[in-house]
């Protein structure tokens, strides 16, 4: 296997499109595989500019790829003792009004990341945002160059946009300008992440995605990735990257992303053992070039994400045609029974919580319950509408092995609205259940859906 792995790294870094089927979109999508080196050089350009930066918080409103690595660098920053002592980091990744309301600007710098620089979710908080605080010199944008938020950020005079790499895909971005700006701002050194980073072992992590690949086609296709508890937010990240890169024509790869060892006939168990905050960027690369060569050995193109449009233009229609239409739902206490009778050997739950945040432990408590009560099975579980952006490709365009629990809020949030929309917050991410919902039904998902004010209800 060394030999094909360091001859796969070869073709990978030649940028040999042959590594994936016709058609693939890697010609505009593998500048992630230089861009550390870059950012290396830029590092102290970036310490400087976060230097003047004056507010104690920064806020980040972003979505997927543009969210979930930042996400992952402040959630590890005091684990061994080692983090940076910067800029507290608030990651706003979703759409639900309890925390979107909850969102403090008193003494915050507003940082807005989006590489088409159109899409909803950051463009809405951006609009909550500046009619809480229209100040422009709080204000950075990361996007890619030429879109319409790097437009908006020159007509408002932002204090700074940074154009990124336009060769670069979201999940593959978190060592570019979209993980990189965040972590200065949080007072890391931004050139030991990337050295770190660089540092990792290319033919080891070629083998790894080699063994996922071949692991996957074999039946063990549910990629459980063991962290420490310290480090649990990296499967925040490591999911993503793995589910909407390999989850496509009918196959791919199930992340399972947990803190204690899970075993089954169709596991395949990746052990990380990561000890302080820098660690993480050796992860990153390390996991970017396994999950490309993945998709070379399933056969399938790891850059594109065919099926995440569905639910956008689900969530659209609805939104043209309020009020929304009813979807059915069950008793909460029914939801176990319904599992049982539906799952099936090979399957895996999707705890699909368009809750609040701040409910982790609960929904991680929630998780193992449901797993226990399979007698193991592979569970996940996901704050929405985040992971839309995240594991929704896989369940829509992967294999028909997932069974999905979508959580709603029974009781509405506060009305928080959106300035130049005609719907509100609450609306939005009703609309975005629903219009989820009924994608997958269109894929003949297995699907329940339960209304709960407290996620203890369900069982």
């Amino acid at each position: 296997m060394a030999d094909d792995a360091a001859q796969l790294y070869q073709a990978l870094r030649a940028r040999d499109a042959r590594l994936w089927p016709k058609g693939n979109v890697s010609a505009n999508r593998l500048g992630w595989l230089d861009v550390p080196r870059r950012l290396e050089e830029e590092s102290r350009d970036l310490a400087a500019w976060a230097s003047t930066i004056e507010q104690s918080t920064v806020i980040l409103l972003g979505m997927g790829g543009s969210s979930l690595g930042p996400a992952v660098l402040e959630a590890v920053r005091g684990a061994g003792g080692a983090g940076p002592d910067g800029k507290r980091l608030v990651v706003c990744d979703t759409t639900h009004p309890v925390t979107v309301g909850a969102l403090d600007f008193s003494d915050a710098f507003v940082l807005v990341s989006s590489k088409s620089g159109t899409t909803l979710e950051p463009n809405v908080l951006l609009a909550h945002a500046w009619a809480q605080l229209p100040d422009p010199s709080r204000y950075a944008v990361i996007t890619d160059p030429g879109t319409p938020l790097a437009k908006l950020a020159a007509e408002r005079g932002f204090a700074r946009c940074f154009e990124n790499p336009p060769d670069i895909g979201g999940r593959y971005s978190v060592l570019s300008y979209f993980g990189m700006v965040p972590a200065a701002l949080m007072g890391y050194d931004v050139a030991a992440l990337c050295g770190r980073a660089l540092g990792a072992e290319p033919v080891e992590a070629v083998a790894l995605g080699m063994t996922m690949g071949e692991e996957a086609r074999a039946g063990r296709d549910k990629v459980t990735v063991v962290v420490p508890d310290a480090f649990a937010a990296f499967g925040l990240w490591v999911e993503q990257l793995i589910a909407e890169s390999t989850g496509k024509q009918g196959t791919g790869c199930v992340p399972v992303p947990t803190t204690t060892p899970e075993e089954g006939a169709d596991r395949h168990v990746v052990n990380v053992h990561p000890t302080d905050p820098y660690d993480v960027a050796e992860q990153f690369y390390r996991w970017e070039l396994a999950v490309a060569i993945c998709g070379h050995v399933l056969g399938i193109d790891p850059f594109d994400e065919p099926n995440v449009a569905e639910s956008k233009k689900n969530t659209n229609d609805m939104l043209a045609a309020l009020p929304l239409p009813e979807v059915d739902s069950a008793a909460p206490d029914s939801v176990m029974d319904w599992l049982e009778q539906t799952v099936r050997p090979g399957d895996y739950v999707s705890l699909q919580a368009y809750v609040p945040f701040g409910r982790d432990a609960q929904l991680e408590e929630l998780r193992r319950t449901v797993r226990d009560g399979l007698g193991g099975m592979a569970v996940t579980v996901g704050y929405g509408p985040r992971f839309l952006h995240s594991t929704g490709q896989l369940h829509k365009g992967g294999p028909n092995t997932v069974v999905a629990v979508q959580i709603v809020s029974r009781t509405p949030g506060p009305a928080v609205e959106i300035p130049g929309h005609p719907y509100d917050f609450g609306t939005l991410i009703a609309a975005q259940a629903a219009g989820d919902h009924r994608s997958l039904v269109d894929h003949e998902r297995r699907v329940v859906r339960v209304a709960v004010d407290e996620l203890s209800e369900i069982s």
